[in-house]
């Protein structure tokens, strides 16, 4: 009988023991799992050193869907990105649709996925692979216009723009969307109602709100608390008004004007005084918190105005790095990267091709890690500061100092298609950032600078 509870005793400490292990192994699975999944909440000083890459996601590549961007985001982490900018996903209008397989921001369903690109379930596979590499992500949102056959045009027609004799219409010549009513202020709790979907679903970090200055700016006010809901979120407005950031509902604005003015020193329209003017028009216009979107290419300026190479010719990499190291925050549009010299057709498949032999995958990444490791570059609410210096040439050579605390760190470049000599007011050591080689100054230092060339000198460490 003995032997008996003793076996029975020593089965239960054994069946005990067995669970008690599983249980702690399940719990180990789920702590890692848990942290594999994690990513810290976003806040605004994580913006200070961020690199937004836009992903086309049908012409990213010839498979055109999640999946295949899934796959490529270890290579994009390379490239020193930590906002993922997700061009529209959602179900595309059939009803006057442009051509081919239509435009993504003619919108059928703000809840929905384009089979196009895959699943749900595939959309938060992407999601989860960004956070997991610290990649944030934001949706493409559309807030103006819907497609002439999502379910409101019929079921609220009232929550659409109307002329006098009640007929709704088209926006601009966008014949293919019809324009939404913001004085319906139901249509405005669904629209809200439906971008938290995504944040709270699909766990995405924030929108980049397209044409955000068609939008009364009071629903962006209104919106951004109840879709923040007591944390930060990124909000990326394609605006030029100062007002969209006034409340906070938006972080960031676009840089098109700086864009402009980079595209015309390119050509030859301008030079280096149109920066400077640029930047001193700034205080006046923004909040000292406020910053801008930088870039050389993006969805539109690709496909309607050309690609970086027919706009800027042999300056493309110069103004890339000028966008790296100006305040704000740069931009990649997929396909730079892979030195990508073609106009994406916008209605139809048209695959990016892929260059093994990049030239400016390289120069990307180490701008990247520039952004990252060097405090002088932040760019965002808490900017390091900018002081213009004084050359021999100031309309043709572009000059300035970065500096936050105790780093600092300069950039000098020739803006014109001729070489040329001159000074700049910088004394000491420094190394030139792109090729880790030291440059001396002083203050007879003689610089010569071939066209379009450009130096990025950084504090030598001790």
């Amino acid at each position: 009988m003995i032997k008996k509870i003793v076996g029975l005793t020593l089965m239960t400490i054994l069946f005990l023991t067995s669970c008690e292990s599983k249980k702690e192994t399940k719990s180990e699975d789920v702590k890692k799992e848990r942290k594999e999944q994690s990513i810290l909440p976003f806040t605004a000083d994580m913006a200070e050193t961020s690199v937004i890459y836009e992903v086309n996601v049908r012409q990213f590549s010839p498979e055109g869907t999640f999946a295949a961007v899934t796959k490529e985001i270890s290579n994009i982490k390379k490239l020193g990105v930590k906002i993922l900018w997700i061009m529209p996903i959602y179900p595309i209008g059939e009803e006057n649709r442009k051509e081919g397989l239509g435009s993504y921001y003619s919108i059928k369903d703000y809840r929905g996925i384009n089979p196009e690109f895959g699943t749900a379930e595939d959309f938060k596979k992407l999601v989860d692979e960004a956070h997991k590499n610290g990649i944030y992500v934001i949706l493409d949102w559309v807030a103006n216009h819907t497609a002439w056959d999502h379910p409101w045009v019929k079921q609220h027609p009232d929550w659409y723009e109307q002329d006098k004799n009640g007929k709704m219409h088209s926006p601009y010549d966008w014949s293919d969307v019809v324009a939404l009513n913001f004085d319906n202020k139901e249509m405005r709790k669904q629209m809200i109602a439906d971008m938290k979907y995504w944040l709270d679903d699909f766990k995405i970090d924030g929108f980049r709100c397209d044409m955000a200055h068609e939008v009364p700016t009071d629903f962006w006010n209104e919106a951004k608390p109840q879709l923040a809901n007591g944390r930060e979120i990124f909000m990326l407005g394609e605006t030029e008004k100062p007002d969209l950031l006034a409340n906070n509902a938006f972080d960031a604005a676009y840089g098109w004007e700086i864009h402009h003015i980079m595209n015309d020193i390119a050509k030859g329209k301008k030079n280096v005084s149109a920066i400077d003017a640029y930047m001193d028009s700034i205080p006046k216009k923004w909040q000292a918190d406020d910053y801008k979107l930088l870039f050389t290419s993006n969805h539109d300026e690709n496909s309607w105005a050309g690609t970086e190479y027919e706009r800027m010719g042999d300056a493309v990499e110069t103004f890339a790095a000028l966008t790296y190291t100006l305040p704000g925050i740069p931009l990649i549009y997929n396909g730079q990267e892979e030195d990508f010299n073609r106009r994406l057709k916008f209605f139809v498949k048209d695959s990016i091709d892929r260059n093994p032999t990049s030239k400016m995958r390289g120069v990307y990444e180490k701008l990247g890690e520039l952004k990252i490791t060097n405090e002088a570059f932040n760019g965002a609410k808490k900017a390091a500061s900018y002081e213009r210096l004084k050359t021999s040439d100031d309309k043709s050579i572009l000059a300035f100092k970065r500096q936050k605390n105790t780093t600092e760190a300069y950039f000098i470049a020739n803006f014109t298609k001729t070489n040329k000599e001159i000074t700049v007011p910088i004394n000491g050591v420094y190394k030139n950032f792109m090729n880790n080689e030291d440059v001396t100054f002083d203050a007879t230092t003689k610089l010569k600078l071939k066209p379009w060339e450009y130096l990025i000198l950084v504090q030598k460490k001790k």
